[in-house]
């Protein structure tokens, strides 16, 4: 039975009501795992989300326009879906821009209320980040503009406004942004957008019986929302033809709540290339990857001529009591993959990808510590108008995170790479040894993450440090800082923050 049946059977009502007693309780636990293996149809072509057009500025930088919109979008059969989107009704284009270049972009706020784009994993100016302070009113225009610096990697964009995060992002307001630089380039890994090298944006939704999007939290749920269909760049059911020996998937965990464990249906192996921040040091060989919300990877897949296999998400070891009722039980197919009769290319990977994180044994200006419990970070909730420390430009700092109540956490750093040190004392696994933004917080474990503040300073403009479970960093478990350059100090954060 699928979850969404046994809410109705089992008298759940929209929000995690419960009517029945607690025999129905029961009844919907075990009845609330989803397993969608073999039952795919896979009858459509996975859309691939066009690259964002740009117009050549007055000041020499690419322009990019970016409008966002409401609108109707067409899932499944039936009545359309009103959704978000960003230059079109759902998703967004993928930016794709090269290091040292100058960007420019005018995003336009369609809708009937204010919104924001931040740029997930980027290393620039706290005034152009897209956060809670960078709110966009409706029927307004905001110009960010920076100098990309930073190696190359699979960054995205989506939504931050305090408060309203996951329900801005399950409407439907995400896309990639794409760093190039010449060293990765000069790997000759598979490249070409759509064809060998395939943006996925995975994402659960719920839909209730008029094809809209339901914001379903499970009974006695922890984490937020959590869908019982699964959607790769905006298709259900989605497959992928296959042209080369070798493809290269870049993976977005886009969902607000959902943890995937992602594999293939006959547990072949597949080799990791990138994390959040870009290449590892060399590929590391796997059959299984953990992503939580907002975690990237960029993963190799070879094929044979004439097969089909499916990425699928099995079942997680992170889920605790209530886990079950959370997805983490689960086992869904994502995407097909049929490969033709013959493939080009050959089915080889460099040994030596990029340079390894180094910040381990250098100077540490300092450490800090964060404690993750009850929607709050040590304690406190978020509060706009309060700087929680300040950073100094140059330095290298060491957080020690922990989650601390038993429900699922990540930790993603705004403007900054991080450098896992150590878990519980513990060199990190392979996947955790690349450069990160956002990892996952396993229950009870202390995480040591190095990061080096550099180039953009503002006493009064904070970057931000949250959970990226959206439930969570709506409901207060978020936090500010800001990065000082010689001689400043702490400042006040502006009074109203809305561009027009």
């Amino acid at each position: 039975m699928r979850r969404r049946t046994a809410l109705k059977v089992f008298g759940i009502g929209i929000g995690g009501a419960f009517v029945l007693g607690g025999g129905g309780l029961g009844a919907y636990y075990f009845a609330a795992k989803e397993d969608t293996a073999g039952e795919i149809a896979f009858d459509t072509a996975l859309f691939i989300p066009s690259l964002a057009e740009s117009e050549s500025g007055a000041s020499g930088a690419r322009v990019f326009t970016l409008g966002i919109q409401p609108g109707e979008t067409r899932f499944k059969d039936g009545q359309a879906t009103r959704t978000w989107g960003v230059n079109g009704t759902y998703l967004g284009p993928t930016i794709r821009a090269r290091r040292g270049e100058r960007v420019e972009f005018a995003v336009h706020n369609g809708l009937d209320q204010a919104t924001s784009l931040h740029w997930h994993g980027m290393h620039l100016p706290a005034a152009m980040d897209g956060g809670p302070h960078q709110t966009v009113p409706n029927g307004g225009t905001w110009k960010p503009r920076w100098t990309i610096d930073q190696p190359a990697a699979t960054l995205w964009y989506h939504p931050h406004v305090h408060g309203s995060t996951a329900d801005h992002m399950y409407r439907g307001l995400t896309g990639l942004f794409i760093v190039d630089d010449e060293d990765a380039e000069a790997l000759k890994l598979p490249s070409e957008y759509g064809v060998d090298d395939v943006p996925m944006i995975v994402q659960d939704r719920a839909f209730d019986g008029d094809n809209q999007f339901e914001e379903r939290v499970p009974l006695a749920g922890s984490l937020g929302v959590i869908g019982d269909e699964i959607l790769v760049n905006g298709t259900i059911g989605p497959y992928f033809d296959v042209t080369t020996r070798l493809v290269r998937l870049r993976l977005l965990n886009g969902s607000n709540a959902r943890l995937y464990n992602f594999g293939f249906s006959d547990d072949r192996s597949f080799s990791l290339v990138a994390t959040d921040g870009g290449l590892l040091a060399k590929p590391w060989e796997t059959d299984r990857l953990y992503l939580s919300p907002g975690e990237r990877a960029e993963i190799v897949v070879a094929f044979k001529p004439g097969e089909r296999v499916e990425l699928r998400s099995y079942p997680s070891e992170y889920g605790g009591a209530s886990g079950r009722l959370e997805g983490f039980d689960d086992r869904l197919d994502i995407c097909q993959f049929r490969a033709a009769g013959t493939l080009s290319g050959d089915a080889k990977l460099p040994a030596a990808l990029g340079a390894a994180p180094d910040l381990a044994g250098g100077a540490v200006a300092a450490e800090r510590s964060f404690v993750l419990a009850s929607d709050q970070i040590n304690g406190r909730s978020m509060a706009m108008d309060r700087i929680d420390f300040g950073v100094r430009e140059g330095t290298v700092e060491v957080w020690e995170v922990t989650n601390d109540n038993g429900y699922l956490h990540n930790f993603h750093v705004h403007d900054v790479r991080f450098q896992v040190l150590t878990v519980d004392g513990k060199p990190p696994e392979p996947p955790l040894r690349g450069w990160k933004d956002t990892v996952l917080l396993a229950q009870g474990k202390r995480y040591r993450l190095a990061m080096r503040f550099s180039d953009h300073t503002d006493p009064n403009m904070p970057y931000m440090y949250h959970c990226h479970l959206l439930q969570h960093e709506d409901d207060g478990m978020m936090g500010q800082f800001v990065v000082l350059g010689e001689g400043e100090q702490v400042g006040v954060v502006p009074r109203t923050h809305d561009h027009s």
